[in-house]
Parts: C-alpha cells; structure tokens; sequence
C-alpha cells in the first residue's frame, strides 16, 4: 500500500495536476493540505471518476483538508480534539481496516506560525501540543497510525538548503524544533529520515526568486509513523518531477510504501 501526502495549494486551481498525479502515481491513500474550499466545492466528481473515495474538512479559501482512497473508510472523524473554540480546517482522521486490524491516518496541515512575534506563533505551538496529545493517546491503541501532512517545521538543519537563512523563521525556531521532537520522543518515526539521511531532500520550493530552479528548497511535508506503521514501512520517496509541472502546488508529493 502506498501512502502519500501533498499540500496542494488550492485544489480547484490544480484539479488537473492533481488528476495527472493520481493517474501517473495511483497511490492507495493521499492526504491533502490548503485544498482552500469548503466542502461542497471540492471536485470530487473528478477525482471518485478515478476510484477514489473523497473525505473532506474544508474551509472557505484557507486551510481544509482532505482523505482521497482508494478504499472506502471505516470511519471519518474532522477536527483535532483539545480546543472547541479553533474553528479552523486543519485536521482529519480516516480509519481503514487492514489484515490484522485498523489503519489510522491523519492528514494535518500544522499552523506557519508566522510573523513570530505576533498571536499565530503561540497558535502553532499549541497546535503542537494538541497533535502531541492526540498521537500519544491514539499510539496507546497499538494500531499502524500515520500522522501525514505539510509540518510547516524543518526538523535539522540537513532539511533545508541554508540554516542560516531560516534561522530567525516559524519554521525553524529552536521551540518548532523541539516540539517535533517530542512527537518522536513518543516513538513516531519520521519516514523519509528512516530510509535516507541524504542532503538535498526537500519538498517545497518558494514561489519566489527562482527557488525551484535553484534548488533552494526545505522538507516540511512529512509522514510520521507509529511503531506499528514503521515496522511495515518498506521505502519512501518525493515526486520532485511534479514541481516542474505547469501550474504547480510549491509543495510536491511525499510518498511512503508499506506492507500492508
């Protein structure tokens, strides 16, 4: 089963990028970020043409998420628990049964966090801290879980093309940091680190000053597993080529292939 998570950047400005992927890539389930519509415009129309089931938690031109799959889930849950007054679209859960039991995904879209000295970088740390809560109470079921989506944090200073020019950014504060890596001090594995410690790996590229053509890209999209999911894990790779497609997401797929 292949497993993948991608920031689309609006998702009815790139239908036909997303389409072309689906059909090039055929991933079993894909996590969506910013698809930037409520739920009734999504175009799912397009996209079940394919053989997918659609599971949306949409927000009207910010944020919203979704669960494309290519089985149909057990159960669809929006919303990440901890806070009744965050109304934004930033989190949905999908449950799929699998030989052996349940399989939990998550497609979250984790807060910029940016300008720092404004309220939505104490916002994205306690965003944090609610996604460290959920993934410590759903890893207490011993189920595979991946928790898939844009992090908006680059974990090491490998992840991004110049440290130095992030150093002062919500990205890459020492507190982002650490609070991704109490995710993996619960035990969650990131999956592209377990299959590569190259340079170079990255998975945005800035609209702006000709990033993408000079590489000067970060890795912030990411699939983080439960012991149970890392223990299935056979490889993973980043469909960089999709960059270069006309009317890009600046983010590009990250793809993760399991024994399941």
């Amino acid at each position: 089963m292949e497993i993948a998570t991608w920031n689309i950047n609006g998702v009815r400005a790139r239908i036909e990028t997303l389409l072309a992927w689906l059909k090039e890539a055929s991933p079993d389930i894909v996590c969506l970020q910013e698809i930037k519509t409520v739920d009734e415009g999504f175009p799912r129309g397009e996209i079940e043409a394919l053989g997918y089931h659609v599971a949306t938690h949409g927000q009207k031109g910010f944020n919203g998420v979704a669960i494309l799959s290519k089985q149909t889930p057990d159960e669809v849950t929006n919303g990440l628990a901890g806070d009744d007054e965050d109304l934004q679209s930033r989190f949905i859960e999908a449950v799929f049964s699998v030989e052996g039991g349940a399989l939990r995904v998550c497609s979250l879209y984790l807060p910029n966090g940016n300008p720092v000295d404004s309220e939505k970088y104490p916002y994205k740390l306690a965003w944090m801290e609610r996604l460290r809560r959920f993934a410590e109470s759903r890893m207490a079921l011993e189920e595979p879980l991946v928790l898939a989506g844009d992090y908006n944090v680059i974990p090491h200073g490998l992840d991004c093309w110049n440290p130095e020019v992030w150093k002062h950014d919500a990205l890459f504060l020492p507190q982002s940091r650490a609070a991704f890596q109490a995710l993996e001090a619960l035990g969650l594995t990131d999956a592209v680190r377990a299959t590569t410690d190259a340079k170079g790996v990255y998975t945005f590229w800035d609209y702006q000053a000709g990033a993408w053509a000079k590489n000067y890209g970060i890795r912030i999209d990411h699939l983080m597993l439960s012991p149970e999911a890392a223990d299935r894990l056979i490889e993973t790779r980043i469909d960089k080529h999709v960059r270069g497609w006309e009317k890009p997401s600046d983010h590009v797929p990250v793809i993760g292939r399991f024994r399941f």
